[in-house]
């Protein structure tokens, strides 16, 4: 298998990225303009693609907003998935996060996600919350769960 490398994101990446929350997301995918708001607000966004054979197969990104850091968005391409991507990417947002100086690393998952919850169970991510019938259409619920890094305090 071709090696996978992870990049900063760049603004010519962003019709890709479009194409990917299309495919990947449907009601909930970020339009273009979502990306260019998001890619203005770096430094303290932060964002990252994989790349394979110069085609971007997977995105993540952190907000690194002092003691809490949130996952903004993280994503693999069907074709890339259960390759371990999804593991690298939340390991750099870990990392990243944790460089920040964050105590804790914070997410929303939706509850229908049973491949995410998996991964972010695997990687010490515990619920806290739960925005009930938060994901439209479906009524899906969002689950927030929550990662102490750095030997950060348990509080909410």
């Amino acid at each position: 298998m071709t090696a996978t490398a992870l990049r900063e994101m760049r603004w010519q990446d962003i019709d890709r990225l479009v194409e990917l929350e299309r495919e990947l997301f449907a009601d909930d995918a970020w339009t273009a303009n979502s990306w260019w708001g998001e890619l203005a607000g770096r430094p303290r966004r932060a964002y990252v693609v994989a790349e394979r054979e110069a085609k971007v197969v997977g995105y993540a990104g952190v907000d690194q907003g002092g003691d809490v850091a949130d996952v903004m968005t993280v994503a693999v391409a069907p074709d890339a998935q259960r390759s371990g991507l999804g593991q690298r990417l939340l390991d750099w947002m870990v990392t990243t996060a944790t460089g920040s100086g964050a105590e804790s690393l914070m997410l929303e998952v939706r509850a229908d996600n049973v491949s995410a919850r998996k991964l972010y169970d695997r990687n010490g991510f515990e619920q806290i919350s739960v925005r009930r019938r938060y994901y439209q259409p479906g009524d899906v619920d969002a689950l927030i769960l929550r990662r102490l890094l750095n030997g950060g305090a348990s509080h909410v």
